[in-house]
């Protein structure tokens, strides 16, 4: 059962796909995590955040105003070279796996999962799992559908009252039982472990 937590758990999606990189279907994404909320028994209990085309200026304002329990990133991952953001022109802007440890750091008073739902994100969950509870990242490529899936079956059962960890099992679930291959791709890292 999960530790008693404010009445209204909030959810925070970055969403980041620059113009020159692979379009994704971030928008079906967030919509999907809306529907899982919308239709589980707790889903109530939950509130959406969202913020789209994010810049790195973007991060410290939307995590320091909304305060979310969850931040859920959905875009691109480069492995050792960090989270493509935007830039001012809509372009790729990265940002390194030491700064994004180091932001939520500042933040472990109430932000206790981060979903990195990027390709090769598992470089940046290992480091930010030394500050916050619970991380997944991807230790490789992982298709859209696939990432889509991942996100509705976490969503589902997190809104279902179950933990982080069961919820990271729901998530590899729903990829396996569309029979996609990457139903192996998102890793759960826990802090001290």
């Amino acid at each position: 059962m999960t530790p008693d937590l404010p009445s209204k758990r909030t959810i925070l999606t970055l969403a980041s796909s620059p113009v020159n990189e692979a379009r994704l279907r971030l928008d079906k994404e967030v919509r999907e995590i809306k529907t899982a909320l919308r239709l589980a028994k707790y889903g109530d209990r939950f509130s959406l955040e969202q913020q789209w085309a994010v810049r790195p200026d973007d991060l410290q304002d939307a995590l320091l105003d909304i305060e979310p329990e969850i931040v859920h990133f959905c875009g691109h991952g480069t492995g050792v070279n960090g989270l493509a953001l935007e830039n001012e022109m809509g372009t790729v802007q990265l940002v390194s796996t030491d700064a994004l440890a180091r932001l939520f750091k500042l933040l472990t008073k109430h932000v206790r999962c981060v979903v990195l739902n990027a390709c090769y994100s598992d470089v940046q969950a290992e480091a930010i799992r030394q500050h916050i509870d619970y991380v997944v990242g991807m230790n490789q490529a992982i298709g859209d559908e696939a990432a889509i899936n991942f996100s509705k079956g976490f969503y589902r059962a997190l809104a279902n009252n179950k933990t982080f960890e069961e919820a990271y099992e729901f998530g590899c679930n729903a990829i396996d039982l569309q029979s996609l291959p990457d139903y192996l791709t998102p890793v759960l890292k826990k802090k001290n472990e």
